[in-house]
């Protein structure tokens, strides 16, 4: 991850680990079939934040995380495609079956990564936070594995049009 989407103060916290603030790590699915976004912050209580003015549901409204233990390793920045792997642990049967309803439509799942200080709940302190793809996905009774990651910028065709002599007759001699 660079160094440059981190704010002054996540930044800080990483590098003096003040004893008063903690990291609360924060994710949130998205797709048409959920009615609400499924939130879940990684502690043992629900928190209330403010999303940051982009968000693309709920901007800059607080709203609540859920407490759920979940684990997951941010991606490198090396590599065609970034991907992370998330694992959230006694999930409920609303999320099993919302993401039943997300694999079933073919539509893409997406994943937002938020850090919010607990000393500062008014934002989240990477803006803009982290959007990934949902690549693949596994639920169980007990369990849901993910696989997200960002676009594969690497691989897209720059320019995205095709100059062919159809199409711009002044290319050929």
């Amino acid at each position: 991850m660079p160094d440059s989407a981190l704010s002054q103060a996540l930044r800080e916290a990483y590098a003096a680990a003040p004893t008063d603030e903690v990291i609360l790590h924060t994710l949130e699915f998205n797709h048409p079939a959920f009615t609400v976004p499924i939130r879940v912050v990684r502690d043992h209580a629900d928190l209330v934040a403010t999303l940051e003015a982009g968000a693309p549901i709920n901007p800059g409204q607080p709203v609540t995380f859920t407490a759920y233990a979940f684990d997951f390793d941010l991606p490198q920045v090396d590599g065609p495609a970034p991907e992370i792997q998330i694992t959230i642990d006694n999930v409920s049967r609303e999320i099993t079956r919302n993401i039943e309803a997300a694999a079933i439509s073919g539509q893409a799942l997406t994943v937002i990564y938020r850090p919010f200080l607990s000393t500062d709940l008014t934002a989240p302190q990477m803006n803009p936070p982290l959007h990934l793809t949902v690549t693949s996905i596994e639920a169980d009774q007990y369990t849901v594995t993910a696989r997200a990651q960002f676009r594969d910028v690497g691989n897209k065709r720059f320019p995205g049009e095709d100059y062919t002599g159809d199409r711009f007759p002044g290319l050929v001699a």
